[in-house]
């Protein structure tokens, strides 16, 4: 569980968020998988691996919901010249 909170903790661009979150999905699920066939199915652990798993998607919907036309339009064209980011 700490592995897919601290690929989340990364900093990153608007369009690497995205990917982090499904990368973290992914990671969560594997991770609820072996969690629920070494405790079982009916154990407490197991059930808080697959509420990782659920806020992890519900926090990526979300995510997709309210972005505005700008945040989409950067999604799909990250290196447009409205799109960059600068570090100062």
């Amino acid at each position: 569980m700490s592995k897919t909170l601290e690929m989340l903790q990364l900093p990153a661009s608007q369009a690497g968020v995205a990917q982090r979150l499904e990368g973290a999905i992914q990671a969560a699920i594997a991770e609820a998988r072996a969690t629920c066939d070494l405790k079982g199915a009916t154990s407490g652990d197991c059930a808080v691996a697959w509420d990782i798993v659920e806020e992890l998607q519900a926090e990526c919907s979300h995510r997709k919901a309210k972005k505005n036309s700008l945040e989409r339009y950067c999604d799909e064209n990250p290196d447009a010249v409205e799109c960059r980011v600068y570090d100062i």
